[in-house]
């Protein structure tokens, strides 16, 4: 495993976002929804992809609040521009999981 400083860490910019839409993306390659999700006044809405579709629908994702790297370069996946990277973990089957608050935090705060 490599090690990084906590400068190194600090430049990752964690935020919470809410998932104000979402609608499967039919064009991927593997089984993906899009995502836009809210990030609050100062970086505002944000577009992703992401290939969460064993444990979420586009239904069940609208109103949740998420995790996500806002300052990576935006990415083109196909006909879609995303620009955040959403966080999660695999369950046991390789399945991704997202990360979220587990209480109710401000659209925007920055992980410590």
């Amino acid at each position: 495993m490599d090690e990084i400083t906590f400068d190194d860490f600090m430049k990752v910019d964690v935020r919470t976002g809410i998932v104000t839409r979402a609608e499967l993306f039919p064009e991927a390659r593997k089984p993906s929804l899009k995502l836009w999700i809210d990030f609050g006044p100062e970086i505002g809405e944000k577009k992703t992809s992401a290939q969460i579709t064993v444990h979420y629908t586009p239904q069940t994702l609208v109103g949740k609040q998420v995790m996500a790297v806002v300052n990576f370069p935006p990415r083109q996946i196909g006909p879609f521009m995303s620009e955040v990277l959403v966080l999660g973990v695999p369950d046991k089957d390789g399945a991704v999981v997202l990360l979220s608050p587990d209480q109710d935090v401000p659209a925007g705060g920055r992980m410590h």
